[in-house]
C-alpha cells in the first residue's frame, strides 16, 4: 500500500495512519496478542484446498548449493559485506513455493544509454510526454530503432541493438489532447548517449557463484532487465512508486472520493544459478474519477461538510475549456466562488470576476455553480501567479493514486480488501498478474520476445526449515509455558519480575460534546474499573500499595478548540498542580472516551517531555460494559506494558535459547528512522531512535531519540546516541559489553553500503569516545532488517501449513531466493493470523563476531519471543521493533507538524499561501524545521530516559 509514506501507522492511542507492514494482504503479525494461543493445523494439517498446486520437487538448479558455500572458503574474510558462512541445518526440512519466476536472458549484450533533453525540464509530466513523442517520432536514423528500445520516461534507455552515435532526435511538444504541434510548439532535442555494454555472460558467472565475480556489480544489468520487464505494464497500467503497477477496473470504495485498486509488484532479483522476477499482489488507494464539483458537493453533503486538505494533495484534473484536454495539478481550492473571485485582466481592461471572464471569453460555457462552489488554482507548483478555474470545469482523471494519508476507517477498509488467503494471492499472481504484466507468451504487445527475454510461468520451488520455539517462563522457578503456533497463555501467571507502583493516579478526560461514561470520581463504574486494573497488576506480581488519586478534566468542545490547544493546556495544568501538591506518581492511568488526533499525542508529549511521568492510556469503550473475560484480557495486555515501563521483566527465555548472547557480555541495539508522511508540513524533521539492552535477559531496552534533517535515512547523531546507550549499559553492569549486535531497521537494499560508509564510522567513534579506563573496542555485528519486500511463501503440503494455508511460525529460508554471496535469510517467527503472512529479510552487512548461520537464524528466531508487550512471537526482532515504537512515540512530540492535513475549514480547505517560488519554499522548509526543533526541545525528560517509556 502506498499510504502512508513510510507507513508508520497509528501510534497506540490510535490516531490515523496505516499499518506498518503494508496492506498488501500480509498479516502485520505484530499483534498485541490474544492471551490464549490457538492451535495451528495439526501435523496432519489443513484442508488440501488451502494449498496452492500441492506437492513439488525442489528446483534442480539448487542441487550444487553446498559446493557454492565450500568454494567461499577460498575467499578472504572481510567483516564488511561478509560472505555466507554456510547454510542453516537446524529444524525440520520443508518444501515451499516462492513468488519468484525464472527469467531467461539473451546471450548477446544489452546496450545502456543516458538521455539528456534540451532545454532541460524537471517536470515529470512533461518528460514523460516527451518520451511518448520520442517513440512516435519518424525521424530518419531513429525510427527504425524504436522497436528495439525500452525506456523509463525519464533519463534511461536500453536497446538490444547498438544505436548510432552521436544520436540526437528532435521532438515538437504538444499536449496529449491536441491534434498535433502548432506554430508555438516548443522543440526539444534528445541526446541519446551510450554509457555501457551490459554483458549477460558476466551476470551468468556471478549467478553461478564464481568467486572471481564476487565484486561484479549486477545492478546496471538487473536495472536494464527490469526496464524491459516493466515496459508492458508501464504502457497499460499506472505506476506507483518504483515497481508497482495498477490496472483500475474492479475497485472497492474506501471512503468518499477514494477507492482501493489492486495491482502487481514486479522486480528482477539475482538468485543462485538464475535471474528471477519477484511478482507480488499489492493494493493502493486511487481517486475516484468524476467531476470535481460533484466531489466537492459530496463532501459538503457528508457529515463534516468539509473537503479535507489531504484530498487535493497532488490531485491532477483535466480541463477542456481551451479547446483541448489539458492536465494540471490542483495547487489550492479557494474559499471564494467564481462570482466572488476577481483578477486583473488585460484583455478586458481591468478587474474582472472569474464568472464574468468565462461568460465573455467562452460564451458556449454556462456555469451552473458560479455562486455556490469554489474556484480552484491550477497554476504550477512554483508559479507566482494564480490560474483560477471553476471546479465544475475540472474532471478528476482515472488512474490517479491518492497521495494523502488514509484515516483510520480507510486504513481498516484497505486491510480488509487486501487481506487474502495465500492460495487466493497465488491464483491472482499466476492467472492475472503474469498475463497483465506481459510475462506470458501470449501477451500481445509485450517487448520481451524482441529482446530475447522470457519468463517461466512456474513459481520457484525451494527448501525451507521450521525452527523449534524456545522455552519461556514467567515467575522465577515457574514451569515453562506451552508454546503453540507462536503464542502462549498467561492466565493466572505472575511476571518474572514485577515492577513497583508507589503511587498512581487515574485521570478521566471528559469530552463536553459527547456522552460522558463516568458521572464523577466516585462513579461505581469508574471504581470497578480502577479496582479491576489494580487487582490485575497485583495478581501479576507488581507491588501495589495505595489506592489511586482520582482526577477528572472536562475539555471544551472541539468546535471551539479545533486543534485542542486549550484542552491540552487544561490537562497540563491539572497534572502540574497535582504534582506540586502530591509529588510524581509511578504512572497516570488516562481514560479517554474516544480516539483523537490531538489529545493522545498531546498528553504523551506533556508527560514524556515536559513533566517526566509515565502514562498508560485506556479507551473506555474497550473496557467498560465488556464481559469479565474480555475486560480481564484487556487489563492483562495493559499490565504487560505497565510492568515493562516500570522496569519489570514479564517473561524470560531458557538459558539454552540465550546462550548465543550470554557466552560473552553482549549488548543488542535496535535502530530506526521514521520520516514525515503525507499530510506533514514540508520541512518537518525525521525522527531517529536507538534502543539497547541493559540486562542479561535482553528484556529492558531504554531508548535515545533525536529529530534530524527531514527525510534523511542515515542517523545524524548516532555517535552521541550510541555513547548514551553504552554509558547506561556500563552503569547497570559495572562494565562495557564485549560484543555489540546492531539490528538496523528501515534501510533499503540500495542503502546497505551507505550504512557502512556513514553509520559504521559513527558507531566505531562511539566506542572510542565512551568513558573508559582502557582502550575499548568490542566486536561489532550489523544486521539489516527488511520488511518492505514482496517475498511470499506457500507450503507445498498441508503438513507444513497452518489452518489458513500459511507457513508456520519458525519458517526460515536461506536457499533458492536469497543472495548468491551475501549472508541473508528470510525468517517468519510469528503466526499469520489473517491474510498472507510475510517474514522479515535479515542481511548481515558487517560481522566481526563470525556468527554462524544456525546461530544467527535460531538466535533471531528465539529472540522474537521476547517482545514484552505480547504473548506471542513477533515478526521482527524486538530490538528493531522497539526502535520503531520509540520513533512512533517521537512523532507524538511533533504531532502539530505531522498532522497538518487534519485541519479543514467549513467548506473547503484553506491553502498554503499565495504562489511561492522555489527559494521561498526552501526558506519556509528551514523555518518549519527550526520551529519543530524548538518544539522538540531536549526530547524525553531526564526522569524517563532510563526506562522503556515508549512501549
Amino acid at each position: 500500500m502506498s499510504n502512508p509514506s513510510r507507513g508508520r501507522g497509528a501510534p497506540r492511542g490510535g490516531y490515523p495512519g496505516g499499518p506498518r507492514g503494508g496492506a498488501d494482504g500480509s498479516s502485520g503479525g505484530r499483534g498485541f496478542g490474544t492471551r490464549g494461543g490457538y492451535g495451528g493445523g495439526s501435523r496432519g494439517g489443513v484442508p488440501g484446498d488451502l494449498i496452492f498446486r500441492g506437492p513439488a520437487s525442489v528446483d534442480q538448479r539448487l542441487a550444487t548449493l553446498d559446493q557454492l558455500v565450500s568454494s567461499f572458503n577460498k575467499l578472504t574474510f572481510n567483516p564488511e559485506r561478509p560472505h555466507r558462512p554456510g547454510f542453516g541445518t537446524l529444524g525440520r526440512s520443508i518444501t515451499l513455493r516462492a513468488n519468484f519466476f525464472p527469467v531467461k536472458l539473451p546471450k548477446g549484450p544489452l546496450y545502456d544509454y543516458h538521455v539528456e533533453i534540451t532545454p532541460s525540464t524537471d517536470i515529470k509530466r512533461i518528460r514523460a510526454r516527451l518520451f511518448e513523442l520520442l517513440v512516435q517520432s519518424s525521424q530518419e536514423g531513429w525510427k527504425q530503432f524504436v522497436p528495439s528500445i525500452a525506456h523509463d520516461s525519464s533519463q534511461k534507455l536500453v536497446s538490444y541493438k547498438r544505436l548510432p552515435q552521436p544520436l540526437d532526435v528532435q521532438v515538437q511538444y504538444y499536449e496529449e489532447g491536441e491534434a498535433g504541434p502548432n506554430a508555438r510548439s516548443k522543440t526539444y532535442t534528445f541526446a541519446i548517449i551510450h554509457t555501457v555494454d551490459l554483458d549477460v555472460a558476466q551476470l551468468t558467472k556471478y549467478l553461478s557463484g564464481d568467486i572471481e565475480s564476487r565484486d561484479y556489480d549486477v545492478q546496471p544489468l538487473v536495472a536494464a532487465v527490469n526496464l524491459v520487464l516493466q515496459t508492458h505494464a508501464a504502457r497499460t497500467g499506472v505506476r506507483v512508486g518504483k515497481n508497482r503497477y495498477f490496472f483500475p477496473s474492479r475497485n472497492s470504495e474506501l471512503s468518499l472520493g477514494i477507492e482501493a485498486v489492486k495491482g502487481f509488484f514486479t522486480s528482477a532479483r539475482p538468485a543462485y544459478n538464475e535471474l528471477m522476477v519477484n511478482v507480488g499482489v499489492c493494493m493502493t488507494a486511487f481517486y475516484k474519477p468524476g467531476n470535481l464539483a460533484d466531489a466537492i458537493m459530496a463532501f459538503q453533503r457528508s457529515s463534516d461538510g468539509a473537503m479535507p486538505q489531504r484530498f487535493t494533495q497532488k490531485l491532477k484534473v483535466t480541463t477542456n475549456h481551451l479547446g483541448y484536454k489539458q492536465k494540471k495539478p490542483i495547487k489550492k481550492i479557494m474559499s471564494t466562488t467564481a462570482r466572488q473571485t476577481f483578477f486583473h485582466c488585460e484583455e478586458y481592461h481591468g478587474k474582472i470576476s472569474i464568472e464574468e471572464y468565462f461568460k465573455r471569453k467562452y460564451p458556449h460555457i454556462t456555469l451552473r455553480h458560479a455562486d455556490d462552489l469554489p474556484v480552484v488554482d491550477i497554476s504550477g507548483p512554483n508559479s507566482k501567479f494564480s490560474i483560477y478555474v471553476p471546479a465544475e470545469l475540472c474532471e478528476i482523471e482515472p488512474g490517479q493514486p491518492f497521495r494523502g494519508r488514509l484515516n483510520e476507517k480507510e486504513t481498516s477498509n484497505m486491510i480488509r480488501f487486501a487481506c487474502n488467503p495465500p492460495k487466493a494471492n497465488a491464483d491472482a499472481i499466476i492467472e492475472r498478474g503474469l498475463p497483465t504484466l506481459g510475462f506470458t507468451p501470449e501477451t500481445l504487445g509485450s517487448p520481451l520476445s524482441s529482446f530475447g527475454i522470457s519468463v517461466d510461468n512456474n513459481m520457484a520451488v525451494i527448501p525451507g526449515r521450521e525452527l523449534p520455539p524456545p522455552r519461556l517462563t514467567y515467575e522465577a522457578g515457574g514451569k515453562p509455558l506451552n508454546v503453540n503456533n507462536g503464542s502462549w497463555n498467561i492466565l493466572d501467571v505472575k511476571f518474572h519480575n514485577g515492577g513497583a507502583i508507589k503511587s498512581w493516579w487515574v485521570l478521566v478526560v471528559r469530552e463536553k460534546d459527547g456522552r460522558s461514561v463516568f458521572s464523577g470520581a466516585d462513579d461505581p463504574i469508574l471504581t470497578s474499573l480502577w479496582r479491576g486494573f489494580g487487582e490485575k497488576c497485583r495478581n501479576s506480581g507488581m507491588s501495589l500499595g495505595s489506592q489511586p488519586v482520582k482526577l477528572a478534566q472536562s475539555l471544551i468542545p472541539r468546535a471551539d478548540d479545533p486543534n485542542r490547544q486549550q484542552a491540552l493546556d487544561s490537562i497540563r495544568q491539572k497534572i502540574k498542580e497535582n504534582i506540586s501538591e502530591r509529588g510524581k506518581p509511578s504512572f497516570i492511568l488516562v481514560l479517554l472516551s474516544r480516539r483523537d488526533n490531538y489529545i493522545y499525542p498531546g498528553i504523551k508529549r506533556i508527560c514524556d517531555v515536559e513533566l517526566g511521568v509515565h502514562t498508560i492510556h485506556m479507551l473506555t469503550d474497550k473496557v467498560v460494559g465488556k464481559d469479565a473475560n474480555r475486560q480481564d484480557q484487556y487489563f492483562s495486555n495493559v499490565a504487560l506494558k505497565l510492568n515493562t515501563k516500570l522496569g519489570g521483566i514479564n517473561h524470560v527465555l531458557d538459558s539454552d535459547s540465550l546462550k548465543w548472547l550470554t557466552k560473552a557480555k553482549t549488548m543488542i541495539v535496535g535502530m530506526d528512522v521514521t520520516h514525515p508522511g503525507p499530510g506533514s508540513i514540508e520541512g518537518t524533521p525525521s525522527i531517529a531512535a536507538v534502543v539497547a539492552s541493559v540486562d542479561s535477559s535482553f528484556v529492558q531496552f531504554p531508548a535515545s531519540l533525536r529529530c534530524q534533517e527531514t527525510k534523511k535515512e542515515m542517523i545524524t547523531d548516532l555517535t552521541s546516541m550510541m555513547i548514551d546507550r553504552l554509558r547506561f549499559y556500563a552503569e547497570k553492569n559495572q562494565t562495557l559489553p564485549d560484543r555489540v549486535f546492531v539490528y538496523r531497521d528501515g534501510v533499503s537494499e540500495g542503502q546497505f553500503n551507505t550504512v557502512l560508509e556513514e553509520e559504521l564510522p559513527k558507531i566505531l567513534e562511539a566506542f572510542k569516545r565512551v568513558p573508559q579506563r582502557k582502550p575499548y573496542r568490542p566486536l561489532l555485528t550489523i544486521i539489516i532488517c527488511g520488511k518492505r519486500h514482496h517475498v511470499k511463501l506457500w507450503p507445498t503440503d498441508s503438513q507444513f501449513a497452518d489452518r489458513n494455508g500459511n507457513t508456520r511460525p519458525g519458517t526460515v529460508v536461506d536457499r533458492g531466493i536469497t543472495a548468491v554471496f551475501d549472508f541473508d535469510f528470510y525468517l517468519q517467527a510469528h503466526a499469520g493470523l489473517q491474510g498472507h503472512v510475510k517474514g522479515t529479510h535479515y542481511t548481515v552487512v558487517y560481522d566481526e563476531n563470525l556468527l554462524g548461520a544456525d546461530e544467527l537464524q535460531q538466535g533471531t528466531h528465539t529472540a522474537s519471543y521476547l517482545y514484552a508487550r505480547a504473548t506471542k512471537a513477533v515478526s521482527l526482532i524486538p530490538a528493531a521493533y522497539y526502535a520503531d515504537l520509540a520513533c512512533e512515540r517521537g512523532r507524538c512530540y511533533l504531532n502539530d507538524f505531522l498532522s497538518a492535513d487534519d485541519k479543514v475549514t467549513s467548506s473547503v480547505v484553506s491553502g498554503k499561501g499565495r504562489g511561492k517560488g522555489k527559494a521561498d519554499k526552501e526558506a519556509e522548509k528551514i523555518r518549519v524545521f527550526e520551529e519543530a526543533k524548538k518544539a522538540w526541545g531536549d526530547g524525553v525528560h531526564p526522569d524517563l530516559r532510563a526506562s522503556m517509556f515508549y512501549i
